[in-house]
C-alpha cells in the first residue's frame, strides 16, 4: 500500500508528464517522496474524458521503477494509444488520470472453464489470457463494465484476436494480479 504522498506525487507526476509532452517542454522530475517509488512494479495509467475511456497504457511486468513506469505511460495513453487520436492541449484540463500499480502476476492452472470461473474474483483479479502468440489482459476495472464472468472472458479473447468462446478450450495460458488504483 502506498502512502497518501506517494498517491498525490505520481498522479501530479503523471499530468505534468501529460503536460510536457503537450508543450513539448521537458519533464522536471521531483524527487519522490519515498523509496517505495523506486521499486520495479507493473503499472497501467488510464484517462478519461467526460467519464469515457481517453487512453489506457501499461507494463504488465515489473521493467521499470514505479516514477518512470508512470512517466511512460502517462504520456503513451496520452499519445500512442492507437485506439485514440493523440491528447491535445485543449483536452487536458478535461482528463481525470487513474494509476494502478500492479502486483507479481500469478498463473492459475485450471481443468476447464467452471473451474477458472471460481478461481477469479470479479473486482478483485485482473486477468491475462495468453494462447500462442495472442495475448490480452483486463485490469479489475473492467469488471465495472463486464460484470460477468462469461461477458469479461468473451470480451478479454476479442481484445487477444481469439475468438469469444476460446476461454474456454484447452491450450489457454491464464495469469491473475491484483492492483492498487487511485485517480484524481
Amino acid at each position: 500500500m502506498l502512502a497518501d504522498a506517494d498517491k498525490k506525487y505520481l498522479l501530479r507526476l503523471a499530468r505534468s508528464a501529460i503536460a510536457a509532452g503537450v508543450s513539448g517542454k521537458t519533464l522536471e522530475v521531483p524527487p519522490p517522496p519515498s523509496q517505495a517509488l523506486l521499486e520495479k512494479r507493473g503499472v497501467f495509467v488510464t484517462l478519461t474524458e467526460d467519464g469515457e475511456l481517453r487512453g489506457c497504457i501499461g507494463y504488465i511486468e515489473p521493467i521499470k521503477p514505479i516514477v518512470q513506469a508512470v512517466i511512460d505511460n502517462a504520456q503513451n495513453a496520452a499519445f500512442e494509444d492507437p485506439r485514440f487520436p493523440p491528447l491535445t492541449e485543449n483536452e487536458l484540463g478535461r482528463i481525470k488520470i487513474e494509476i494502478s500499480i500492479l502486483s507479481p502476476t500469478e498463473e492459475i492452472r485450471v481443468n476447464g472453464p467452471s473451474e477458472l470461473i471460481s478461481r477469479i474474483k470479479p473486482g478483485v483479479h485482473g486477468l491475462i489470457i495468453q494462447k500462442g502468440w495472442a495475448s490480452a489482459t483486463f485490469l479489475p476495472q473492467v469488471w465495472e463494465e463486464l460484470p460477468s464472468h462469461e461477458q469479461f472472458l468473451s470480451n478479454l479473447c476479442l481484445k487477444a484476436g481469439l475468438g469469444p468462446e476460446e476461454w474456454k478450450r484447452p491450450g489457454m495460458r491464464f495469469f491473475t494480479y491484483t492492483v492498487e488504483s487511485f485517480s484524481e
